[in-house]
């Protein structure tokens, strides 16, 4: 079932940053700047996306199971969307360290159910860039390098397993906006 994460976004302002307890997130509006026409064409369909940040490779420090790295800059991609509170607070963080201001999570606003089956077509170019960034990443001998090929597998896994799944469930809520009933169907995305 598709859970929607703007509800927490819009009350974060009073959580505490991950890692850092003592420290409030403050208003999405002074952190969440990205824009749709910069988004990253590896982010995964969501409300949640980079767009252009930074390349100091912060965003898996503290969201690894949401953040990776794309290799032309160094920029973060969100590759899955948060599904309760704890993780909704754990992207935010991350878009909180990114000196840019890159990160949005206006997605809503833009995605289709249509946009979504486009993205998902498209998902063998995905998986080419993946194998190929995971490979050079593998390669490497620094602790930054094995992360992000091991972010890279994890993306790989999801789209492998799970990720069909969930843009289904997207796709009702796009339509919708109301996560779909158990008695009720999914749309297909081919």
């Amino acid at each position: 079932m598709y859970w929607n994460p703007l509800p927490t976004v819009t009350t974060s302002a009073s959580l505490s940053r991950a890692n850092y307890e003592n420290q409030r997130l403050g208003s999405p509006a002074d952190y969440l700047r990205g824009e749709w026409a910069n988004r990253d064409w590896r982010n995964v369909p969501g409300p949640f996306y980079g767009a252009g940040t930074d390349n100091c490779w912060t965003g898996r420090l503290i969201a690894p199971e949401h953040v990776i790295y794309e290799d032309d800059f160094g920029a973060e991609v969100v590759y899955r969307q948060p599904r309760n509170p704890h993780e909704v607070r754990l992207l935010l963080s991350a878009a909180y360290d990114d000196p840019l201001g890159a990160y949005a999570c206006d997605g809503d606003e833009h995605w289709t159910l249509s946009k979504v089956r486009e993205w998902w077509a498209d998902r063998n170019r995905l998986l080419a860039w993946i194998d190929s960034a995971k490979r050079e990443w593998s390669a490497g001998t620094s602790p930054e390098d094995r992360d992000a090929a091991a972010g890279l597998r994890d993306y790989a896994a999801y789209v492998a397993n799970g990720l069909e799944t969930d843009l289904r469930q997207y796709g009702f809520w796009l339509e919708h906006r109301r996560p779909a009933a158990p008695t009720e169907a999914l749309p297909e995305l081919v």
